[in-house]
């Protein structure tokens, strides 16, 4: 079903709008998005009233970011189960939706399994769809304590490798609010140093081509006060020879069994330049984007996004029914090809340290990785 609007008047501008809702109106459920495609000029709800729907939002990145997208994805299937619709067929077009983020799938899978457990056990449908809302739920309240978790885990290891405090950080693509239950991921740890009166200076690169760094992550970052200085990607470099960088800072959309780390675009070259200049590079990402069943990074299957994102420049304003692919102001000739990966990958000998909710994993390598996914699975047991 199409999806529905919601416009914010300018007396809730100010307010806390959460990253993703389940509501119940009466006229059925309903998954309720901050639509990040019309950030930072516009705060709106984007309604999704079927799996279909939310689909497209995944797949248009107005819910977009590794742990958001898992609790989504739950949520997704519970509302085909609340609808009336086919759980398994929602689930498969939830869990396709875009193939690199592996949280997407562990949430599908788990609300799907709550939902066939009671099925099994001779439970009513109802019965089911209530037992996949509960298991979203619980997703997004573990997600929530997981990014705590994952802020003191990672200022821990900041003070630890930069004793003194003034951290001046770089941090690439949104890794905060918008994309958890909780202030996200590394997000979250700057924003832990800025608390606690430790962040000299947030450096927030632009994320080319669809600047979530410039729309995404500097709408959080200034909405929390915290010192923060926008650059085009290309400058990294130039901060990295001056010596202004003490540590990068990204998150992650999957793990790799051996510690290669998929994350957005633009990634590994910041990895290369962290190396040759001797600052470190964290990754923090929650233990469920660490996949045991893709060995390395070779076998990380990366998404690419269509040639317009790259050969147009889109203002961000809501979407309308019906709009086509595109419509962007051109910045190439027509007919460019454009080559546009979601993604890039980082082996594990440039990380420098993997913080998770359980812990942190210095140096990276599989053992490593592996010990502590199975403590983790113990913890939950």
């Amino acid at each position: 079903m199409a999806d529905q609007y919601a416009q914010f008047g300018e007396d809730k501008q100010s307010a806390e709008i959460p990253v993703i809702r389940w509501d119940q109106p009466p006229e059925g459920p309903v998954l309720v998005l901050l639509d990040q495609r019309t950030l930072p000029t516009d705060e709106v709800e984007l309604v999704c009233t079927d799996a279909p729907a939310l689909v497209e939002a995944i797949r248009t990145l107005a819910v977009r970011g590794a742990p958001v997208l898992g609790i989504a994805g739950a949520y997704g299937v519970a509302l085909a189960a609340a609808r009336g619709f086919d759980v398994d067929e929602a689930a498969a077009a939830l869990a396709g939706a875009r193939p690199t983020a592996v949280n997407l799938v562990v949430g599908v899978r788990r609300a799907q399994a709550a939902y066939q457990a009671v099925l099994a056990d001779g439970g009513s449908l109802e019965q089911a769809a209530e037992a996949a809302l509960a298991a979203a739920r619980a997703l997004h309240r573990e997600d929530a304590e997981a990014s705590a978790r994952m802020a003191r885990h990672g200022l821990a290891l900041l003070d630890e490798l930069l004793p003194g405090g003034g951290h001046r950080v770089l941090t690439h693509c949104n890794t905060g609010a918008l994309v958890s239950g909780g202030e996200g991921t590394a997000f979250a740890v700057a924003l832990a140093a800025h608390r606690g009166g430790r962040l000299r200076r947030l450096w927030v690169d632009e994320t080319r081509p669809l600047l979530q760094g410039a729309r995404l992550t500097a709408y959080e970052a200034a909405r929390n006060g915290m010192p923060y200085t926008l650059l085009t990607d290309n400058a990294a470099g130039s901060l990295f020879a001056a010596g202004e960088v003490d540590a990068v800072l990204i998150g992650a959309d999957r793990i790799a069994a051996d510690g290669s780390v998929a994350n957005k675009v633009g990634s590994y070259p910041l990895a290369v330049l962290a190396r040759y200049h001797h600052v470190p590079f964290v990754v923090v990402a929650p233990v469920t984007t660490v996949d045991p069943h893709t060995p390395d990074g070779a076998s990380i299957e990366v998404e690419q996004r269509a040639g317009h994102e790259v050969t147009e420049v889109t203002v961000p304003r809501a979407p309308m029914a019906g709009a086509e692919a595109g419509g962007g102001i051109p910045v190439a000739p027509l007919g460019t090809q454009a080559y546009n990966p979601a993604f890039d990958v980082t082996p594990p000998e440039l990380v420098t340290a993997i913080v998770t909710e359980e812990g942190v994993v210095s140096p990276v390598t599989a053992e490593a990785l592996a010990a502590l996914c199975d403590r983790s699975r113990q913890v939950k047991i």
